[in-house]
């Protein structure tokens, strides 16, 4: 998987002390960065989902009695 280069803006006092606990900077912002963009999939399916819930749709009924035979 390829990488972009992007800059972002940080705290000073957050920084120093992500520095001081041995934080890498980098890794914890792509690991926020993956998990905001999980979060807002999911919350985007959902809505989908709830805009366009699932029909009943007959075809099922035959295809599952066809496949118990």
């Amino acid at each position: 998987m390829g990488s972009s280069r992007t800059t972002f803006t940080i705290d000073d006092d957050l920084a120093e002390r992500a520095r001081q606990l041995g934080i890498n900077i980098s890794a914890a912002a792509r690991q926020g960065v993956a998990e905001a963009v999980r979060a807002a999939l999911t919350r985007s399916d959902r809505l989908a989902y709830q805009q366009h819930p699932e029909r009943h749709d007959p075809f099922w009924n035959d295809a599952e009695a066809w496949g118990e035979e």
